[in-house]
């Protein structure tokens, strides 16, 4: 039994589902987890001393890749000279002032620790701001495990939400109304069916959690204009977007301003972070300045901010974001090619360095025609690139991350496993 299923097995006796966040347990792919040791660049190394080109990088917010040394140096800095006080420092300050700067949408910002405090956070505010207590989300756009956001679409447009996960009560679920992605005239039909009960149109602007699904030409600007003209707010879950799609995320690169934006990920530099702002006048409404209440005791801490920033400094300093597009271009083109060559025709997504290969045929646009796809075989490709030593997202229904870590030589080797390990999924 190799270390990996050791492991595997006695976390399985303390942790439930023997992992700390679903996707990690490898259900889908149905093989014991690789346990990471450690990162250096674009390659890991698990316990067994396997080394993978990593296309994962933590879900996005490794985007120099890991044990960037500027990155390290920040952080040893920041523990020697403590973790966390609970008061004020003046990283807060620096990193404050610095995503005012970048992100289009944001006047004021609050540090947060995580994506999921982030949006339930931004949701509240505008629960308060309007005096309405329903939301739009889209079906296959994921804003973290709060329970307004675990919501089935159903049938259609207008359904009522119904709790997707047990022990979210019906009654908070029925706040949340769920819509098509990519399709304004559902948008327009819940907004239109319920005046004046719409607190909040929530939204990724570039959909990672179904694959990654593009915004369809005119679908930000429409949803821009629906929220406004219903009294609703416009929120941007750039969680994941933020500083990895376009130095000013999504919104800088589709030239849409939403009322508030949640972010992280980037900002932490690989540690726990989250933080959402906005228009002054809304953010103002927030504790201690008005009276939505919020808060958190790690927020803002030393260790992230210190990583956060030094992140910041490293990627306006390099070019990162032409060399991204660069990078993950080439890697998209090869993919394409591999794609003719074999003549297999599958869907390929990509916005800057997120890109998904869908197992089906056709576009993918939304939630309905991502999980078309086949699992199986994404599966069986899955473990065939693991063992060609690259570690994909081990779902269908994830983004893979491109780094400035990868060199031309990690896509030709990826682009090779890729070509092998396509052959050998659909000759099995």
């Amino acid at each position: 039994m190799s270390k990996n299923e050791e492991l595997f097995q006695e976390a399985s006796r303390y942790m439930p589902g023997g992992v700390n966040s679903p996707v990690r347990a490898f259900r889908g792919i149905d093989m014991a987890p690789r346990f990471i040791r450690e990162g250096r660049g674009c390659r890991i190394t698990d316990e067994d001393g396997q080394d993978y080109i990593d296309y994962i990088g933590a879900y996005g917010p490794l985007i120099l890749g890991h044990h960037h040394p500027s990155v390290v140096a920040a952080l040893k800095d920041a523990v020697d000279h403590g973790t966390a006080f609970g008061a004020p420092t003046a990283l807060e300050v620096q990193m404050a002032k610095r995503v005012t700067e970048l992100v289009p949408s944001v006047d004021v910002v609050r540090m947060v620790n995580s994506g999921t405090e982030a949006t339930l956070s931004a949701i509240r505010l505008a629960r308060a701001a309007t005096g309405r207590d329903g939301i739009v989300k889209f079906e296959g756009c994921y804003h973290g495990h709060g329970d307004s956001f675990l919501i089935k679409a159903g049938s259609g447009a207008l359904t009522m939400g119904v709790p997707d996960s047990p022990g979210v009560p019906a009654s908070l679920a029925s706040l949340t109304r769920t819509a098509t992605f990519n399709d304004l005239a559902s948008v327009s039909r819940v907004l239109a069916a319920e005046p004046e009960v719409i607190a909040a149109v929530i939204v990724e602007p570039v959909a990672g959690n179904m694959g990654v699904v593009p915004p369809a030409k005119g679908f930000l600007e429409g949803l821009r204009e629906l929220s406004t003209s219903h009294g609703a707010l416009l929120i941007f879950d750039e969680v994941m977007t933020g500083f990895r799609v376009s130095r000013g995320g999504a919104q800088e690169l589709y030239g849409v301003t939403p009322d508030l934006t949640t972010l992280g990920k980037v900002i932490g530099g690989g540690l726990p972070v989250g933080a959402y702002g906005g228009r002054r006048d809304l953010m103002e409404q927030i504790a201690p300045a008005g009276p939505v209440y919020q808060a958190g005791t790690l927020s803002g801490n030393p260790l992230a901010m210190s990583a956060g920033l030094a992140q910041l400094d490293a990627l306006e300093a390099s070019n990162a974001w032409e060399r991204l597009e660069s990078t993950s271009g080439l890697l998209e083109t090869g993919i394409r090619n591999i794609l003719e060559e074999l003549s297999l025709p599958l869907a390929l997504n990509r916005v800057g360095s997120m890109m998904t290969l869908f197992f089906t045929e056709g576009e993918v646009t939304n939630f309905e025609q991502a999980t078309s796809a086949n699992t199986k075989l994404h599966a069986r490709f899955f473990r065939n690139m693991l063992a060609a030593g690259i570690h994909l997202p081990p779902s269908q229904f994830e983004a893979l991350f491109v780094s400035l870590a990868h060199e031309q030589d990690d896509l030709d080797r990826t682009l090779e496993a890729i070509r092998q390990s396509l052959r050998a999924t659909y000759e099995g």
